[in-house]
């Protein structure tokens, strides 16, 4: 066997890996770590593929076997990223009319607490003026630097910290029964209560940044897939309208995203849209969608944008929304299948959460 064909195999085993990983329930962060770079991962397997083409003898049955394995692998891949392609069915309708006093809009941004280009995030305030705005990894030396857009924004929650784990909440609209909880660490903070619409419906809001898994960090998904599932399953059990938004540090395709979805009930606006990738900023091929806003079926969709660099490693997230009832009628929710369920609470339970739900 020539080098080349010793080569293509290997190659052709090591992108088995992430596939096979994904394929697993472990949540040890090296693992879960495979869920996010799928639109490069896929990107590689073609590459390959195609080398496999050139250097491989098809008489050779390890050859047509590792090929075909990597096919299979790549067409996992893309099954799992597609739906967040404009080839994919929208899951959220566009807005077409509707009272513009059922319109929400909401702004949201992982700063990155050492970053201090203040001035970049404000601007887009300004210039987007969105109902709400989120920043996460915001400290004391933020809040006082964005206080400035408090004359516009009267309704607050804030929460410095100086671990990465600081949220604060700027609000147009009235903010009603806010709290700060602290579901499945001591120092990992959520925000959570209702918004009033300028037509007086009533928005119930849950703003979430979890702790990803990576070995700085956590050596496992287990306690942000807790609190993410944990969430998702309160929230299945209440009869609101619902606003989920924030930094999950999980990406779009992922089983405990989705899982969160489903759980939820939840509707995904970037679902034949687009991926709206917006971490890393900084490294345009190593990119994918952290920040998330996810919604109630009653609403939908007028805008929805990443927005220009702000000297944070994240690219801050705009949506804007129509609150229409008629939509719920139309749009159809996700539900889980029972397994699914099992494995969700066995999630949360896993994380050890400090307090019962939200």
């Amino acid at each position: 066997m020539e080098i080349s064909e010793i080569i293509m195999l290997i190659l052709c085993g090591i992108f088995l890996i992430p596939t096979i990983a994904s394929l697993t329930r472990f949540d040890v962060w090296w693992i879960r770590g495979f869920d996010f770079p799928r639109i490069q991962i896929s990107f590689l397997m073609i590459v390959v593929l195609i080398l496999s083409i050139i250097f491989f003898d098809f008489s050779k049955i390890i050859h047509i076997i590792a090929a075909g394995l990597l096919f299979l692998s790549l067409l996992y891949q893309c099954v799992k990223i597609f739906p967040y392609t404009y080839l994919a069915k929208k899951v959220v309708m566009q807005y077409e009319d509707g009272d513009p006093s059922d319109n929400i809009s909401l702004l949201v941004s992982n700063v990155l607490t050492p970053n201090k280009d203040y001035h970049k995030l404000i601007e887009i305030v300004n210039r987007r003026k969105p109902d709400i705005v989120l920043t996460l990894e915001t400290d004391k030396v933020w809040e006082k630097e964005l206080e400035v857009i408090e004359e516009d924004y009267p309704y607050t929650v804030k929460v410095p910290q100086d671990n990465l784990y600081g949220m604060h909440l700027y609000s147009k609209l009235k903010l009603e029964e806010t709290e700060v909880r602290y579901l499945v660490k001591d120092d990992i903070p959520s925000i959570h209560g209702f918004v009033r619409l300028e037509d007086n419906s009533k928005i119930r809001i849950h703003c979430l940044h979890p702790k990803p898994p990576s070995p700085s960090e956590a050596l496992t998904s287990t306690k942000r897939d807790g609190e993410l599932l944990m969430v998702g399953r309160d929230i299945r059990e209440q009869d609101d309208s619902v606003l989920v938004f924030g930094d999950l540090n999980d990406v779009a395709w992922s089983r405990t995203t989705r899982l969160f979805r489903k759980t939820s009930k939840l509707l995904d606006p970037r679902i034949g849209r687009g991926f709206f990738n917006t971490f890393h900023a900084d490294y345009k091929l190593l990119r994918w969608p952290l920040d998330h806003v996810f919604h109630s079926n009653d609403f939908t969709l007028i805008e929805i944008a990443r927005e220009r660099h702000v000297g944070s490693d994240h690219f801050p997230m705009f949506i804007n929304l129509n609150f229409e009832r008629k939509a719920e009628d139309i749009q159809e929710k996700p539900d889980p299948e029972k397994e699914e369920k099992e494995w969700a609470q066995e999630k949360i339970d896993e994380a050890e959460p400090r307090e019962k739900g939200v």
